[in-house]
């Protein structure tokens, strides 16, 4: 087994999950330096992996979703399988999965089962729409449940219809949430000695993430629609053209809104009728953008940029990716993360975006498995022989 250095290196995770929400949060531990164990369909067994950004149509997804960790193949539906995974259970702080609520519970590996085989594990569970319920059994996938909570309502221009983010923000935002729920069961556990499941789904994180765009009807009766690039609440925020491009401003509440006068050159704005708080400009939006996004129009991003900062307005550019990547702050951040691969040479992946002052981020992340790498080794260190080993490869269990 390889060392491994981190804040939770003494923690072994089975991940049984596919696809990008169950994965996130296990690269999350594997970067942390856990020893998380990949369990992968065999190739030669029914059903196949249908996990995205796999290993050949989509290279750059598959590395950088699952560096830093092991992988074996398992077929978990065989008398065997069931075994060799009861023997990793023993010895396994985590396991997770994202099978829907009914598939775990045929396969004998739901959380009464693999907690009884281990008391102390820590049981997590992803879905899509929860572990009951009316929805339970609906397959899940990320636009579904940004529709389905709210997101697509509120995001995009007004009047144009719903929008989806460009990210899958639901998948990615309940990998997170479970990875918190799984390490505060293992701090329960510390004082208890006694693992628990522990489940989220991407329609709550989807809902969850609404903050205070839920908290608007929820409190307040009020449904939220969209603002395009502004912000619902106050004025003037949001995108502007410049001279050379665009610049994102956040002139929130009536301190920013002197000072960006000033800055703009324009401190009469300040006096105008219905510009005189956050309500009157939200009411009145079309005016102070237009106001405010005529001098915009006349100096480059870069001037603004320097020019506003210097007046304490939030502000800054609008990068495509290519550039956010050469942008000095998150080049000093180092947020890149270099690796040498055999296959794509000279890369980088997007690194972990935490800091611990007992533990340097390693110069470069481990590179992502290949299916069954580490098969061998792994059952050579529950005891099988090299000869148990060719049976069970014989019997597609591994």
């Amino acid at each position: 087994m390889t060392t491994r250095s981190g804040p939770l290196a003494r923690f072994t995770v089975l991940d049984a999950s596919r696809v990008r929400a169950g994965p996130t949060a296990m690269r999350l531990f594997a970067d942390l330096g856990a020893r998380v164990i990949k369990l992968e369909i065999p190739p030669d067994a029914p059903g196949g992996d249908d996990m995205i950004g796999g290993r050949d149509h989509n290279r750059a997804d598959y590395e950088n979703l699952h560096r830093n960790k092991e992988s074996l193949t398992l077929n978990m539906k065989t008398p065997q399988g069931l075994e060799i995974l009861h023997a990793l259970v023993r010895r396994a702080d985590v396991f997770i999965e994202n099978y829907r609520p009914d598939v775990k519970g045929r396969l004998g590996i739901g959380p009464d089962a693999l907690l009884t085989v281990n008391p102390r594990l820590v049981y997590a569970s992803i879905s899509g729409f929860g572990q009951d319920g009316p929805a339970a059994g609906w397959p899940g996938f990320d636009s579904i449940a940004q529709g389905m909570g709210g997101l697509m309502s509120v995001t995009g221009q007004p009047g144009a219809g719903p929008m989806r983010v460009g990210i899958p923000i639901a998948d990615l935002c309940a990998g997170h949430f479970c990875s918190q729920a799984i390490l505060a069961a293992l701090l329960e556990r510390e004082v208890t000695g006694t693992g628990q499941w522990v489940q989220t789904s991407l329609l709550e994180a989807q809902v969850a993430m609404l903050d205070f765009q839920a908290a608007q009807w929820l409190v307040d009766g009020r449904v939220p629609g969209q603002n395009g690039n502004e912000h619902p609440l106050t004025s003037p925020t949001g995108v502007f053209a410049t001279l050379d491009g665009h610049l994102n401003i956040a002139a929130i509440g009536q301190t920013m809104w002197t000072r960006l006068c000033a800055a703009l050159d324009a401190p009469q704005l300040v006096q105008e009728p219905g510009f005189g708080s956050d309500p009157e400009r939200v009411a009145n939006r079309a005016r102070v953008n237009a106001a405010v996004g005529a001098v915009f129009a006349t100096r480059s991003t870069a001037e603004w940029t320097e020019r506003l900062l210097r007046a304490g307005v939030p502000c800054g550019p609008i990068h495509r990716v290519d550039q956010v990547f050469d942008d000095p702050q998150v080049r000093h951040l180092g947020i890149a993360w270099p690796m040498q691969h055999p296959a794509l040479g000279d890369v980088a992946l997007v690194g972990p975006p935490m800091r611990f002052s007992a533990h340097p981020r390693p110069a470069a992340p481990g590179q992502a498995p290949t299916q069954g790498e580490h098969t061998v080794a792994i059952l050579q260190e529950l005891g099988y022989s090299d000869g148990q080993i060719a049976a069970l490869r014989a019997a597609v269990v591994v």
